[in-house]
């Protein structure tokens, strides 16, 4: 994955930069200082990929001044997660961003063509996990991911999960998400040969401890590579999915 820095330098070397309009972008100020919010302009250019608005708990003031410090710089795509739809309506007028209220994500800015190494397959154990698993599709596809989408495969009917076992075969990265006892990343993590990213869910009953009992069944998998997220973070198994679908060697 070419960072912002990597396309500076190149840009320089091959001459259709200078060094001084290269060495004034990376000085340009680190970060915003907004009062209630610093807003990290410096991200795309350290990871090669921006600063994600999580919503929860800003006021759409908030995220529109928070939007406006980052188009100002020149990001025309952000990404905001847990965005609540009272919110999102505010924003729409002003941003004209792209709402998702199964997610609650909101996209700034056009989709890019995928151009990972290969697919993300998200599963899930049941229909009650599509939030959490939307959130990782909007976020791995918002990195320039091809996602595939297997919803309710959960093991009470293993039968649904296997007549996919050739999606699972060929994807880059899986990711597993499911409440309840959480077993669906082990069946996967049977199957597949590359990465499975288990997410916990909070679906279930009282013994679930609202995703609890599955976050510690798939820290416990017995089938190797399978790494966990926190419950209910699609996005950060969504973001992680992109960087191992985008993994390059380093010399």
């Amino acid at each position: 994955m070419q960072t912002d820095a990597k396309a500076i330098l190149k840009a320089v070397k091959d001459g259709t930069l200078s060094v001084e309009d290269a060495l004034l972008r990376l000085k340009t100020e680190p970060y915003k200082d907004l009062g209630f919010a610093k807003v990290d302009l410096h991200r795309l250019l350290r990871q090669g990929t921006a600063e994600v608005i999580y919503g929860a708990g800003k006021t759409a003031e908030q995220i529109t001044k928070i939007l406006d410090s980052m188009t100002r710089e020149g990001q025309g795509r952000v990404l905001i997660t847990r965005l609540e739809e009272e919110a999102a309506k505010e924003l729409q007028k002003k941003h004209g961003i792209r709402y998702d209220p199964v997610s609650k994500t909101a996209v700034l800015g056009d989709m890019p063509a995928p151009d990972g190494l290969g697919k993300v397959v998200i599963a899930t154990g049941g229909t009650s996990d599509m939030n959490v698993a939307e959130e990782a599709a909007v976020t791995s596809a918002f990195y320039g991911n091809e996602v595939v989408r297997l919803y309710d495969v959960g093991v009470a009917g293993l039968h649904r999960l296997l007549d996919h076992t050739e999606e699972i075969m060929n994807a880059s990265v899986v990711i597993a998400i499911a409440g309840m006892e959480g077993a669906l990343a082990s069946v996967i993590g049977g199957l597949a040969d590359c990465p499975v990213i288990a997410v916990p869910t909070s679906v279930g009953y009282g013994a679930s401890f609202e995703g609890l009992s599955a976050l510690l069944s798939m820290m416990n998998s017995c089938a190797a590579g399978v790494a966990v997220v926190n419950i209910d973070n699609g996005f950060g198994a969504g973001f992680l999915a992109s960087r191992i679908n985008h993994m390059e060697a380093k010399r």
